[in-house]
């Protein structure tokens, strides 16, 4: 396990004494959506997805160097992007694909590097800009990427923060913590070891199974990057097989891809400026696509969902008998909350109004999701950390025969009994029988697992029989859990309907599960 503090899935558990012994793990999910098959990729991009990226005013290097501007039709138009949020992506893919190099290359070519941190890594008068984000000294001995590496850089269209995954099969725990923050994630595939002259080229698994995890935790946007094309003796033919190979294998699997882009990181085809022509591929650049994708949308359609971190005592002077005096600390998993709000504990069932919403400088305000926010209810409620404050239950129509009036329906019904999709991350395999403890939002509570359902093969897309998960497997199971959860399907939220296993003797996070 990486030896950075890895949070929670979307939930923030710092503070638990369970994870003491390696950090907290987090997973923040990207919206749960169902994903249209693969549409024609055209010259290797989503021209409907991306048609602001293609004719918006091209980006200038820190505001002074612009980039070359695209050709073609719609260059002309040009979109103000400056108001998106800022783009949270990651680079995956397998061992030595280029992503490290890839995230250099963005740095140096938006002017993020300072001249004396480029000579750092140069060597012979040229720069290894893998080095720019492997700072941990195995990972510069060895030249690999262990743990995950975030940096942050602009152009004038938007902000960006990256999140440079490792590739090795051991290190998957810490590609899919990197992805469950990520809205976007840069697939990276090296033409140089596929045997793309006999045809289409078979992908590697790292490849299939980065891609894989980022489609189940619902990353919303995944881009292929078709990098060391200047390296191949056809770079066109190339990257058209290539370009199949991976048009086929994300039809199979169901996901939506926002672009295929021919790169060469080492030399900067077609990441920060375009190379027309290059590869037989006419669409924008890496960049320019990235400044048009959409951020992770929250689930503020959904009921109110807020799992308690922090209980606070507030003033004990005050004479005020309208509300509480404690506040309740936490971020809005779901929904939004204002004062007046009628509200229920979970797994109380205790009722109570919001009487006041502080924001994270604790003014009043109200919070919608994604916010941290502090609630004050209008009485003394007994609330712990690890509970919940969901919205309250939606009274039924009364029935013309008392005898028959339907009870109350909640939003958030608590469950014992859950099927699920598990990413295995602990070296010792999923069994049947193994009981873990579970941590669904701020809630630890004791989970055993009743049955591993199947396993899914990263090749061939089948889901296998299977009574054991390997490391680093993807399957379903099925758990019992000791005390009741708010639990969502995963399709329907996030974060009710995601948490992780941790092994009750090591204190390792085990797996990532999202409630089918």
């Amino acid at each position: 396990m990486s030896t950075a503090s890895i949070q929670t899935i979307e939930t923030i558990a710092d503070g638990a004494d369970k994870t003491a012994a390696n950090g907290t793990f987090g997973l923040k999910i990207a919206a749960p959506q169902r994903l249209s098959p693969l549409p024609p990729l055209g010259e290797g991009w989503d021209e409907g997805r991306l048609a602001q990226a293609a004719t918006a005013e091209p980006a200038s290097v820190a505001g002074r160097h612009p980039h070359p501007p695209p050709e073609g039709e719609g260059a002309q138009a040009a979109t103000d992007t400056s108001a998106l949020p800022a783009l949270r992506f990651i680079t995956c893919g397998s061992v030595d694909d280029g992503k490290s190099t890839l995230i250099g290359r963005l740095l140096v070519d938006s002017r993020a590097v300072l001249s004396d941190q480029l000579a750092g890594v140069s060597r012979s008068g040229e720069a290894d800009l893998a080095q720019l984000t492997d700072g941990l000294a195995a990972e510069r001995e060895q030249g690999i990427t262990i743990d995950v590496a975030w940096r942050y850089f602009a152009t004038p269209a938007r902000k960006f923060i990256i999140g440079d995954a490792p590739g090795h099969e051991q290190y998957t725990r810490n590609m899919v913590t990197a992805a469950s923050q990520a809205d976007c994630a840069i697939v990276l595939v090296d033409a140089t070891k596929l045997g793309w002259q006999q045809g289409e080229p078979q992908l590697l698994a790292q490849t299939r199974r980065h891609t894989l995890l980022a489609h189940l935790l619902r990353v919303h946007s995944l881009v292929f990057a078709v990098n060391k094309l200047d390296a191949v003796a056809d770079p066109a033919a190339a990257f058209a097989r290539i370009r199949a190979a991976l048009a086929r294998f994300a039809h199979e699997a169901g996901i939506a891809v926002a672009g295929v882009v021919p790169i060469s990181a080492l030399k900067g085809f077609n990441v920060a400026s375009p190379a027309p022509g290059w590869c037989g591929y006419g669409g924008p650049a890496l960049l320019k696509i990235l400044e048009g994708l959409p951020a992770t949308p929250p689930d503020a359609h959904l009921p109110l969902a807020l799992p308690v971190q922090w209980v606070e005592k507030a003033d004990t002077a005050s004479g005020d008998t309208r509300r509480g005096r404690r506040v309740f600390w936490g971020r809005v998993a779901a929904g939004s909350v204002a004062p007046g709000a009628q509200v229920q504990i979970f797994p109380s069932g205790q009722g109570a109004r919001v009487a006041q919403v502080l924001d994270h400088a604790r003014r009043p305000a109200s919070a919608a999701t994604g916010a941290s926010a502090g609630i004050v209810l209008d009485r003394e409620v007994d609330v712990s950390r690890g509970d919940w404050i969901v919205a309250a239950p939606v009274p039924a129509l009364t029935a013309d025969d008392d005898w028959d009036s339907p009870a109350a329906t909640t939003a958030w019904p608590g469950q014992r009994e859950l099927a699920a999709t598990v990413a295995w991350l602990d070296d010792e395999p999923l069994a049947a029988g193994r009981v873990y403890w579970a941590l669904h939002g701020h809630r630890w509570v004791k989970a055993r697992v009743r049955r591993v359902a199947h396993r899914l093969n990263i090749h061939t897309l089948a889901q296998e029989a299977a009574d054991t998960l390997e490391p680093n497997a993807i399957g379903h199971v099925e758990l019992q859990l000791q005390e009741a959860i708010p639990a969502a399907p995963f399709a329907r939220a996030r974060v009710p309907g995601s948490l992780i296993l941790v092994d009750t003797a090591s204190h390792r996070t085990a797996g990532a599960l999202l409630i089918r």
